[in-house]
């Protein structure tokens, strides 16, 4: 079974962070390592408490994880770190012939605070996939939140400037009857549409991530990884 290192942090809810990511992972067939951040408090309406991890704690984490070749991590995927010193820690420690599935968590989907968007400059240059919500992409390309795709396209401009292979603007939060997302990277753009869903969940950046980092530990490349995955979250979303 591939194994994929999943860097986050922990949702007492269940909704969000490793336990959403663990179980996408599982329905893709993947293993997953888990190294925790965070410890946060969690309901499905609010962050009440966030406990960080010591940066070296986490470090040693990752160099544990990669102990064994027979159950080392095939791919990466990042979402909360909480602390500019927790996402410098993971930028030291990460190896850097693996892919890196970067989820950008910013803010909690009840809108707690969880990470300064300076604090993920360090990391960027290892990232192959970095996939921001609409809001996401705003804050980290200092722009207007927009689904307009020219503007997204002027805004993956500066995104990709910061150092990943690929951006992922996920179009989820937008309105419209499709939920579009755009892959762009430095060949081109493909955009991937599923119907809206009436209702969302939380833990779909998590869940979405994780879906690509599962089929990179697979085999698969960039695009047919992220067409996959964003099967894989509609599935999840529907039932």
């Amino acid at each position: 079974m591939s194994r994929i290192l999943v860097i986050a942090g922990t949702d007492s809810s269940g909704g969000a962070g490793l336990s959403r990511d663990v179980a996408m992972a599982t329905t893709l067939g993947c293993a997953v390592a888990p190294v925790v951040t965070a410890v946060t408090v969690q309901t499905n309406a609010a962050v009440i408490a966030i406990q960080p991890i010591d940066p070296d704690l986490v470090a040693a984490q990752i160099r544990a994880a990669f102990d064994s070749k027979d159950t080392a991590p095939k791919a990466v995927k990042i979402g909360m770190l909480g602390t500019p010193e927790i996402a410098q820690a993971v930028a030291r420690s990460l190896p850097l012939s693996l892919p890196v599935v970067l989820d950008p968590v910013l803010k909690s989907t009840s809108g707690g605070q969880l990470m300064p968007v300076a604090a993920l400059a360090s990391l960027l240059r290892h990232v192959t996939l970095l996939t921001p919500n609409l809001a996401e992409s705003a804050l980290l390309s200092d722009s207007a939140e927009t689904q307009d795709r020219q503007q997204l396209q002027v805004q993956a401009r500066r995104l990709l400037a910061l150092g990943p292979k690929a951006v992922l603007i996920k179009g989820g939060h937008g309105d419209g009857p499709c939920a579009t997302d755009h892959l762009f990277h430095a060949t081109g753009h493909q955009a991937l549409s599923c119907p809206r869903l009436a209702r969302g969940k939380r833990g779909t950046g998590c869940s979405l991530a994780t879906a690509v980092a599962c089929r990179l530990a697979l085999g698969d490349e960039l695009t047919t990884a992220c067409h996959t995955a964003k099967n894989a979250l509609f599935r999840w979303l529907k039932t």
